[in-house]
């Protein structure tokens, strides 16, 4: 009878779940551990100076202790500005919605003009490169004048500030898009509300997104600083009203929370762009 050679299956290899949790180590290792280790000896060194005799700032403990009501009860509301920090970020961040929003409406418009027309160019960039550079604090007067009110007065400051850079990048982006992609849309005609859907916005995407992003970051910025005149509810009154009270824990907290929102914001505008742009835009 002729012999049978027995059948050799190849080696398993490395199942799934282990593929899994080795990419997740990596993970860890390459993208969560630095910022922990860094995050860790900077606390330590916070605690080791704040805990000094005669110390001008309270160590990371201490400011734990005195604001653990805040932390523990974030809504809580107890009537006029006597709220709690969620209250606080949310307000300021419904007038950074509404100033952002505009400023982007209007900046990618103007940039998009700007890009376009050279007779728009030579007009306009001269008088944006003059106003971006006025601070923010020093449009609220001119805003608190026109608009006779703190609420307003702080959504025109933050769109005055986060508009040029959306201007800028918007305009960059629009002035490079290809010739070949100018050609096309010519050969194939498409009229002005197509070409701008179906070649400009695309094309200029990853610049519009770059543009955004410094303006969500200067929109958080410019709130903080502007709250801190215009009184009424925002964490930069709360920091402001914590500081004329001498509560520095307070104030250390409401620093933490501020950066977190705006590490948060600056991150939903990058995947967001991340999302529209396939990846090209810098994230």
């Amino acid at each position: 009878m002729p012999t049978t050679e027995p059948i050799r299956l190849p080696a398993p290899g490395p199942s799934a779940l282990h593929a899994f949790a080795r990419s997740l180590g990596q993970f860890f290792v390459q993208r969560v551990l630095p910022p922990l280790v860094i995050i860790g000896a900077l606390l330590l060194l916070w605690h080791v100076l704040g805990s000094r005799p005669g110390a001008a700032l309270p160590g990371p403990l201490k400011v734990i202790e005195d604001t653990w009501e805040l932390i523990v009860h974030p809504f809580h509301d107890h009537g006029g500005n006597d709220v709690g920090l969620a209250w606080q970020l949310l307000a300021s961040l419904q007038r950074v919605a509404y100033g952002y929003t505009l400023a982007v409406l209007a900046g990618v418009s103007l940039g998009v003009l700007v890009g376009q027309s050279t007779w728009a160019l030579r007009g306009l960039d001269p008088l944006f490169q003059v106003l971006r550079t006025v601070p923010p604090l020093a449009w609220l007067p001119i805003s608190l004048a026109g608009f006779r009110d703190g609420n307003p007065s702080a959504i025109f400051v933050i769109f005055i500030t986060s508009i040029w850079p959306i201007i800028i990048n918007t305009s960059v982006g629009i002035r490079n898009i290809p010739e070949d992609y100018r050609n096309v849309a010519r050969v194939i005609r498409l009229n002005g509300a197509e070409y701008f859907v179906k070649v400009m916005l695309p094309a200029a995407a990853p610049y519009i997104f770059s543009g955004l992003r410094i303006g969500v970051g200067l929109s958080w910025l410019a709130i903080i600083a502007a709250e801190m005149l215009i009184g009424g509810v925002g964490i930069g009154f709360f920091i402001w009203d914590a500081w004329n009270s001498s509560r520095i824990s307070d104030i250390i907290l409401a620093l933490v929370y501020v950066g977190l929102v705006g590490f948060a914001l600056d991150r939903i505008v990058a995947l967001v762009g991340h999302r529209i742009t396939r990846g090209t835009a810098a994230s």
